[in-house]
């Protein structure tokens, strides 16, 4: 019986080895902030023609279709992986229980930080829903670790990601049959008023607990299948004003962050630059291996531009090689790329003034 025994412990050792080779994530949990981009299920319930909880998306994701934007992972499932997290950040909507101590995601489709933004769509919740919503998330953390002083330790090493602002664009400004803004103000002036608005969240967020921000810039609208369909006279430049407008709001993102990381000293706040990231795509395609910059691999019409994926409609077979999944959205692989490098900048340009990666360690 002795080897019985020997074997024992040899099995025991191993799994204690094994259980031990699982690594804790480099942070205790992530927040998310957004809109289509990194909405995971939110508006799955919610009276809204924005969603994609239908195939063809998800045709990728190991679950199928979940109300991800895209045929697979979004941009914050790279880097949730990335961050050493066993499994991705559930929507707000599904959340429950000690789920919650390892994150949230609060991202919906067609959400803005102004309130009117993306109302033609239906329901969405802006960012300052998103913001009330964490705050009864905070209440519940509260309450699992038994007070407030627990909590705001707890927090303060968490990450918060903070993805909006191209709905505000998109679905506001540079529609101006249905929204007032391009007539009351310039680009610079809507990009102040962004920002200011923007601004109030995150102070509202630090109030509750938030120390470890990251602030993700517009990426390039100006570029999408559908500005191209929509503005480009040859369906492939990208369109200047739109961009432009984009590039004035990501400079004010990127001053507020010093601003930011001046006035508050137990906090730290860093900015991707998704906009820089994608224009790297969009310029050097085979590179990263795309080659097709301007045409969604699923959609309707100019550029599959027109409209996003219909139910079940058969996308392209190739979709590595598309930057586009959609009329709006990248597919996985273009994700994947920027979801690295906002993890770990490759450029000096893609993070400021440091990556995620180093945010985690502090």
């Amino acid at each position: 019986m002795r080897w019985v025994a020997a074997c024992v412990v040899v099995v025991a050792a191993l799994s204690l080895h094994h259980r031990g080779a699982v690594a804790e994530p480099q942070v205790p949990c992530l927040f998310i902030f957004g809109d289509s981009l990194v909405d995971n299920g939110n508006n799955n319930n919610i009276q809204s023609l924005a969603k994609a909880n239908y195939l063809p998306y998800g045709i990728d994701f190991p679950n199928g279709p979940t109300g991800r934007f895209s045929n697979g992972k979004t941009t914050v499932d790279v880097v949730t992986e990335l961050l050493g997290f066993d499994d991705y950040i559930p929507p707000y909507a599904t959340a429950r229980g000690q789920q919650i101590l390892r994150g949230v995601n609060y991202a919906s489709a067609a959400a803005g930080i102004r309130a009117e933004t993306g109302r033609q769509l239906g329901g969405r919740i802006d960012f300052t829903g998103q913001v009330n919503n964490y705050r009864n998330t905070v209440e519940q953390v509260v309450n699992i670790l038994g007070d407030e002083a627990s909590a705001a330790d707890y927090l303060s090493k968490c990450i918060y990601s903070v993805g909006i602002g191209s709905n505000d664009y998109l679905n506001n400004y540079f529609m101006p049959l249905t929204y007032p803004t391009s007539r009351r103000y310039t680009p610079e002036q809507y990009a102040n008023v962004l920002i200011q608005q923007y601004t109030e969240q995150l102070r509202n967020m630090y109030n509750y607990g938030a120390r470890k921000f990251a602030l993700i810039g517009i990426g390039q609208i100006g570029c999408s299948p559908n500005a191209l369909a929509q503005n480009s006279p040859d369906g492939r430049t990208c369109v200047k004003r739109i961009n432009d407008a984009n590039q004035l709001f990501n400079n004010k993102l990127r001053g507020l962050v010093d601003v930011l990381n001046g006035n508050t000293p137990d906090a730290k706040f860093i900015y991707v630059n998704a906009f820089g990231i994608f224009q790297d795509l969009i310029q050097s395609p085979s590179s990263f291996g795309f080659t097709v910059t301007n045409a969604g691999c699923c959609g309707v019409g100019r550029n599959n531009g027109q409209i996003t994926c219909l139910p079940l409609q058969t996308p392209c077979r190739n979709r590595n090689q598309y930057v586009f999944w959609d009329a709006f959205h990248p597919t996985e692989a273009a994700n994947t790329i920027v979801g690295r490098r906002s993890y770990s900048a490759q450029k000096a340009s893609d993070a400021y003034p440091f990556d995620i990666r180093r945010l985690a360690q502090l």
